[in-house]
C-alpha cells in the first residue's frame, strides 16, 4: 500500500489559508474606510443643509437664491433629522409622520441622533437660531452592520478551514495506521506458513503430542492476529452472532492466559442476543479493553464484564479497579498515539474505536472513571 505525505501540500495549504485571511481582512478594512467616508459625506450634506437653512431665513421668497435653498431642502430624502428652533419649536424631515407629533418620541429621537452624530448649530450673524439633529440614513445603517456580517463570514470561513485541516490530518493518520496494520499482517504471513509446515513435520516425528498441540494453538492465535490486522482499512463482513457467547469466549480466553492475581467475573441480563458482528474484530475489541484494564491495575485487581440489554441496544461494559482516567482525557484516549505506557504506541483504543464505530456502527465511551477504577462501555444495536 503506497501512501504519500507530501510536506509541500501542507505549505501550499498554509499559504492559501494566509492569503484567504489577507483578502478577507483587506475587504473588511476597505468596507470600514468606505463607511467612515460615507458618514463624513452625510455630515457635509447636513452642514450644507444647515447653511441653506440659515441663508433661506435671510433671503427673500421671490429671489432665485431662495429657490436654490428650497431645492437643497427637497433633495434630502434619506437622512432623518430634527430642527429645533431657539424657541423650542421643531420640525422634522424623513421621519414617521404619525409619530412626530409625540414630543416624547421626538425627544428620544433627538438623544439617539445625538449619540450617532454631533449636532450642528445654525447661527446667523453670531445669533443662535436653531440646532440640527440628524441620524444615520437607512443606507448607512445597513452598511454599519456589513463589517459584522463580514467578520462572521470570516469566522465561519476560518472554522471550515480548521475542520478541513483537522479532518485531513485524521485521515492521514488513519491511512498510516491502516497501512501499518496491513503490512504487519503481510509480514506475519510468511513465517506463519513456514511454522505450519514445520509443525506438520514435527507431528510425523516421535515426539510428545502435547508439544505439537500447543504449537498448533499458538499458530491458530497468530492466524487470528493476522486476520485482524488484514481487515483494518477495509470494510469487514458482519454476520449475526450471539454477542453473549462471543463476549464469553473472549473472556474465557483472556482469563486462562492472565495472571492469577487478576480476579475475573462475568454477568449478563440476557441468555442469548443476536448482533451483527465480525467475530474476529469484536473479540479483538474485548481483548484490548480487558488488557488496558489489566495494565491500569498494574497486573493486580478485578476485571468485570457485564452485558445489559436495553430495548434495541446492548451495552457491553468492561470494568477494572485501576488508577482511573482524568475526565479531561475521556475523549483524547481514543486518539492515535495517545498512551500512558512508556513503550506503548497508543493504537489499542484507537483501533477499538474504529472497529466499534466505523465497522459496527456502534458507540464506545468511558462510562465512568475515578480512583477506584474505570468502566468502558461498548453499545451495539441488537437484531431482536
Amino acid at each position: 500500500m503506497r501512501m504519500n505525505f507530501n510536506p509541500k501540500n501542507k505549505t501550499s495549504n498554509f499559504i492559501l489559508l494566509i492569503t484567504s485571511f489577507g483578502i478577507v481582512s483587506l475587504i473588511l478594512w476597505n468596507t470600514n474606510s468606505f463607511f467612515k467616508k460615507f458618514k463624513e459625506e452625510e455630515r457635509l450634506k447636513m452642514e450644507i443643509w444647515a447653511t441653506a437653512q440659515s441663508e433661506f431665513q435671510q433671503s427673500s421668497e421671490d429671489t432665485d437664491l431662495g429657490n436654490l435653498h428650497l431645492k437643497v431642502f427637497q433633495n434630502n430624502t434619506s437622512t432623518p433629522m430634527i430642527l429645533v428652533n431657539k424657541d423650542g419649536s421643531y420640525k422634522t424631515n424623513n421621519m414617521d409622520k404619525q409619530k412626530v407629533s409625540d414630543s416624547v418620541y421626538v425627544q428620544n429621537r433627538i438623544r439617539k441622533f445625538e449619540s450617532e452624530n454631533k449636532p450642528i448649530s445654525i447661527n446667523q450673524q453670531g445669533e443662535h437660531l436653531a440646532t440640527l439633529y440628524y441620524g444615520n440614513s437607512e443606507v448607512l445603517n445597513k452598511l454599519k452592520y456589513y463589517p459584522i456580517a463580514l467578520l462572521l463570514i470570516m469566522f465561519l470561513f476560518g472554522a471550515v478551514i480548521f475542520f478541513f485541516f483537522k479532518t485531513n490530518k485524521a485521515s492521514e493518520q488513519n491511512k498510516l495506521w491502516a497501512g501499518m496494520a496491513k503490512e504487519t499482517a503481510h509480514q506475519i504471513g510468511t513465517p506463519l506458513s513456514s511454522l505450519l509446515g514445520w509443525n506438520e513435520l514435527l507431528k510425523s516425528e516421535n515426539i510428545n503430542p502435547q508439544i505439537t498441540k500447543e504449537i498448533s494453538k499458538d499458530i491458530s492465535r497468530l492466524e487470528t492476529i493476522t486476520e485482524r490486522f488484514s481487515k483494518i482499512g477495509s470494510l469487514p463482513k458482519l454476520d449475526p452472532h450471539d454477542i453473549v457467547k462471543e463476549t464469553k469466549d473472549a473472556y474465557d480466553y483472556l482469563k486462562l492466559r492472565s495472571s492469577k492475581l487478576i480476579d475475573f467475573s462475568f454477568s449478563s441480563n440476557v441468555g442469548q442476543l443476536p448482533v451483527l458482528l465480525n467475530r474476529s474484530l469484536y473479540n479483538w475489541t474485548i481483548e484490548n479493553l480487558v488488557k488496558n484494564g489489566i495494565d491500569a491495575m498494574k497486573g493486580k485487581g478485578s476485571i468485570h464484564i457485564e452485558i445489559r440489554s436495553e430495548g434495541k441496544q446492548v451495552h457491553v461494559q468492561v470494568s477494572d479497579t485501576g488508577h482511573g482516567i482524568p475526565k479531561s482525557d475521556f475523549q483524547t484516549i481514543f486518539n492515535p498515539g495517545v498512551t500512558s505506557k512508556k513503550r506503548g504506541w497508543g493504537l489499542g483504543l484507537s483501533l477499538v474505536k474504529r472497529i466499534v464505530e466505523e465497522y459496527h456502527k456502534g458507540k464506545i465511551k468511558v462510562l465512568s472513571s475515578n480512583k477506584q477504577g474505570t468502566v468502558m462501555q461498548v453499545t451495539l444495536k441488537a437484531l431482536s
